[in-house]
């Protein structure tokens, strides 16, 4: 059987709906994308659920399918979050995935992300490390992607069972959530007490921390509270490229991409100027692409800045951060090797008028060696409704390309 390689370029959250500042199309129909309209041109298209139909998924679940999980193998964003800024997490572990956010003096929470804080995180997370809580409780905290945190709690008898300190959206005006504990075990109500410590006293001494002190004089709004979600323990998975006997790579500035790559065995390439927002060098990516394709069978390269702006309701901005990884997506098929498929997909839609996940289908493409076109010539999701590919879940979408590589074994004699 053929051996063949695949780079994927994902855009994160490009998924929408037709939007009235657009001329009522998707950002994806509005942006200037010649380069993905190529590719649908001479590849094949379709449109993905991630799981199935109408049900939305978290950055996490859909990038664990797009590197080829199963839905019920998740192991918790903690954790994964946890791998993705190099932390060491135990077997027991609990990891929580944390903003730095703003609360004023009655809980209420002014904004979840301090204003997308990105500046001198370090500093504030590492007057975190190590903090004293419970007999036996330790606790390992480090910054993430921009207001991004993670937090570990290694000791005995403690439970993933616990509620979250994030109110629900929409988040701003709200009062911050008590943690609870989410079974009737004393290791959850313990894990629950913790927790609620660990926020009285990190919000007292972020309150007083020289960062937000500085922050509240420059009109700033101060990273003084930490909220919690996503509690998960450290589950024992098979890496991908250890069941397929592949290696792989992944080129990513968000930290929960880089933890499910690591938990799926590919090897991980960041840098500060991947941001993770509308200002990530494109360029550095696509020439890490190119370059590890030459040594590996398979290379994720991931674009955030789509999804922040459909969190963020514009609309117009993320046509712009689409056009970026078009440009993006460009450079790498300019010197894409003849062996080499390109493919094109998502982990989710994040329609502007939302602010948040959907279950609505995105667009994906595969472009390469001797494949069967379809008669789409535009990439986005209305035409590629149209494609050859049918619709698929995102099981499906994977396996295709593990198939065009040669990992997918033949059923029956």
């Amino acid at each position: 059987m053929l051996q063949r390689k695949v780079i994927v370029a994902i855009a994160d959250g490009v998924g929408d709906r037709p939007h009235p500042l657009l001329d009522y199309k998707t950002p994806l129909e509005y942006a200037h994308t010649p380069n993905l309209d190529r590719l649908a041109a001479e590849g094949i298209t379709g449109m993905m659920n991630l799981i199935s139909a109408g049900i939305p998924v978290g950055t996490d679940m859909g990038h664990l399918i797009l590197f080829g999980y199963q839905p019920e193998q998740y192991p918790g964003r903690g954790p994964i979050e946890a791998l993705g800024v190099g932390m060491d997490v135990k077997p027991g572990d609990v990891v929580l995935r944390c903003n730095f956010a703003t609360v004023n003096e009655e809980g209420i929470v002014l904004d979840r992300r301090a204003q997308r804080i990105r500046e001198r995180t370090g500093e504030i997370a590492a007057a975190i490390q190590g903090m004293e809580l419970a007999d036996g409780v330790e606790v390992h905290f480090k910054q993430a992607t921009e207001h991004r945190a993670v937090l570990i709690l290694r000791g005995s008898g403690l439970s993933d069972r616990v509620s979250d300190s994030d109110p629900k959206a929409p988040n701003e005006g709200k009062p911050y959530l008590p943690i609870k504990p989410l079974d009737d075990s004393s290791e959850a109500a313990r894990t629950a007490s913790v927790l609620n410590l660990f926020l009285q006293k990190t919000h007292a001494m972020l309150s007083e921390h020289p960062v937000n002190l500085q922050r509240i004089a420059e009109g700033k709004l101060p990273a003084n509270f930490i909220l919690t979600r996503g509690a998960g323990k450290m589950v024992d998975l098979k890496p991908i490229t250890e069941e397929l006997g592949m290696t792989g790579s992944c080129i990513a500035g968000e930290s929960t991409v880089l933890g499910v790559a690591q938990l799926a065995g590919f090897q991980m390439f960041t840098d500060p100027a991947m941001t993770g927002n509308i200002d990530t060098d494109i360029a550095l990516k696509a020439r890490l692409a190119i370059q590890e394709i030459k040594e590996k069978d398979m290379v994720y390269v991931h674009v955030k800045a789509p999804d922040l702006m459909g969190h963020d309701n514009q609309p117009i901005k993320k046509a712009k951060s689409i056009e970026l990884f078009d440009q993006m997506v460009g450079m790498i098929a300019q010197q894409l090797p003849d062996d080499v498929y390109l493919a094109l997909a998502a982990d989710h839609s994040t329609p502007c008028e939302v602010g948040e996940h959907t279950g609505d289908p995105v667009p994906v493409l595969i472009y390469g060696p001797s494949i069967r076109r379809d008669r789409i010539t535009h990439y986005n999701e209305l035409d590629c409704a149209h494609g050859g590919l049918g619709h698929l879940s995102g099981s499906d979408f994977v396996r295709t390309l593990h198939g065009f590589m040669g990992y997918v074994k033949k059923q029956g004699n």
